[in-house]
């Protein structure tokens, strides 16, 4: 239950709030006093508080600041009579959320009261956040194969440093989000994260966009603009695509990395910044560099830590996980209930090779969501793609009948489960829970079938790891 917290000396207006609140939910507590208020603040938990600005001893408008010392976040709403507007706004300037004045409608204040402790809960869903990107090199990023395993191991031991990281990838790998984890785990991590697509802005804007400009710098420059390395000071710079950058501002780009100086288009006067770099593209820059197109001193000093995301046709067993990730993230975006997909459709997700990478895979689940009308999402409600690469690849279910066991029904029944489950835990690389997942059961299911089928699993797993799977 949240908790509101009113502080009034009138009893009168105690009373009505307290029973206003209770029957909106609400736990209420109630001061006459605001040192009485701060008491209560230290001693227990509060979601929002109900301030009169005219009070006995410390006035509403003192009381403001001192509350907001004990919780900077907690929304406070001021209570003033009428013609006392000027104080309210003197409130709202020492921190305060809102104001009512005195009369005031019931509906006008379950209103306020509701978007404040909503911008709460915002904040500390924010905060939150922030703590669990900080705490895992992982951030936002799904993987478990070892190849994300060694992105995750570089993105620990880069981030604490001012390393010039360089992040190689195919598009829709995830380079963006490994340069968020490296900036959520520097010491940068509560300052300015700005990021630039090199490749979405004309060359002739593009310095523009970097440096800033002056105003009358050229045709249309109506006023300064401050560029992306002013807006970064103090925190991170992320140049993505920077293989799609033109020599001559590479040039550019690589004296400010030397001096960390720079002058805005149009200007004289320097500008210095503190701002680490991170770079990103889907190029291969060392061939760049041998053609001519890419400045090897830049390359140079771009390069001193690079991570690698691998594509995700080399780490297939991730893209359950990605799955049941996607799913409920379109799910909550667009109102659907989408629990799970068929084991035929997981299969043909598994098996595509996804030359779109994750961004393929997330708006293959989303269409999926979409289409289904169920709360299973079918091979038929995947994109035509993936629906074409299963009719064109033989099944279990073509398997000859001439190649079973005749002895019985059962034991034909047997050797199709044997084979199926042996088909899962080889796309799984011998992971049961990865087995489950492409089958549609639960774990313990498929611990049930293996030791009923006398299935090696660690031979599965060392064929896997041979394989490179």
């Amino acid at each position: 239950m949240l908790q509101i917290l009113v502080v009034d000396d009138d009893e009168q207006m105690q009373f009505f709030l307290r029973e206003a609140l209770l029957r909106q939910g609400y736990g209420v507590t109630v001061c006459s006093t605001a040192e009485d208020a701060l008491g209560s603040l230290c001693r227990g938990r509060f979601d929002l508080v109900l301030l009169d600005a005219r009070l006995p001893a410390m006035s509403g408008l003192v009381a403001v600041e001192s509350i907001l010392k004990t919780d900077p976040h907690m929304p406070i709403i001021v209570i003033t009579a009428h013609g006392s507007r000027d104080g309210a706004i003197e409130a709202i300037r020492r921190g305060a959320y809102d104001y009512f004045t005195k009369p005031f409608r019931l509906e006008e204040m379950e209103i306020v009261i509701r978007r404040a402790l909503e911008k709460r809960r915002l904040i500390e869903e924010i905060d939150r956040l922030r703590t669990d990107l900080a705490a895992t090199p992982r951030g936002r990023m799904i993987g478990k194969s070892p190849a994300m395993g060694e992105v995750f191991h570089l993105i620990e031991r880069a981030a604490p440093t001012d390393a010039t990281v360089l992040v190689l990838g195919e598009s829709g790998t995830g380079k963006e989000l490994v340069a968020e984890a490296v900036h959520q785990r520097s010491p940068r991590r509560d300052r300015p994260f700005i990021k630039l697509n090199c490749a979405a802005i004309p060359e002739a804007l593009l310095e523009s966009e970097l440096f800033g400009h002056e105003k009358g710098a050229f045709t249309g420059a109506l006023m300064r603009k401050t560029g992306k390395f002013e807006l970064a000071d103090g925190g991170t710079l992320l140049l993505d695509e920077i293989g799609d950058m033109s020599p001559t501002t590479q040039a550019k780009i690589l004296r400010v990395l030397q001096e960390r100086e720079f002058e805005r288009v149009g200007g004289t006067v320097t500008v210095r910044v503190d701002v680490r770099i991170i770079a990103s593209t889907n190029k291969d820059l060392g061939r760049a560099v041998a053609d001519g197109r890419f400045r090897d001193d830049l390359y140079f000093r771009l390069n001193v830590v690079t991570i690698d995301v691998p594509p995700l046709r080399d780490r297939r067993e991730e893209v359950p996980d990605f799955v049941q990730h996607f799913l409920a993230e379109a799910n909550a975006r667009l109102g659907r209930a989408v629990t799970r997909v068929s084991p035929d459709a997981m299969a043909a997700l598994v098996e595509y090779d996804w030359p779109g990478n994750v961004r393929e895979l997330r708006n293959a689940i989303e269409r999926a969501v979409v289409v289904c009308d169920a709360d299973v999402a079918t091979l038929a409600s995947l994109p035509p793609v993936l629906q074409a690469g299963v009719a064109g690849r033989p099944g279990l279910d073509a398997v000859p009948l001439g190649t079973l066991s005749t002895a019985s029904l059962d034991d034909r029944m047997a050797q199709l489960e044997r084979a199926f489950v042996m088909d899962a835990l080889t796309r799984a690389g011998g992971v049961q829970a990865g087995a489950a997942r492409l089958l549609g059961v639960t774990e313990r299911s498929v611990w049930h079938l293996v030791k009923k089928h006398k299935i090696e699993v660690e031979r599965i797993k060392e064929r896997a790891v041979l394989s490179g799977a």
